[in-house]
């Protein structure tokens, strides 16, 4: 079972790429 610090961790690493991704639709 995921740990609630895994799940805070996947979900920081979800919104990075999704910041990512947004930044490179502008570009």
């Amino acid at each position: 079972m995921a740990t609630l610090r895994d799940i805070k961790n996947r979900i920081k690493a979800v919104q990075n790429t999704q910041k990512i991704t947004k930044a490179m639709k502008m570009v």
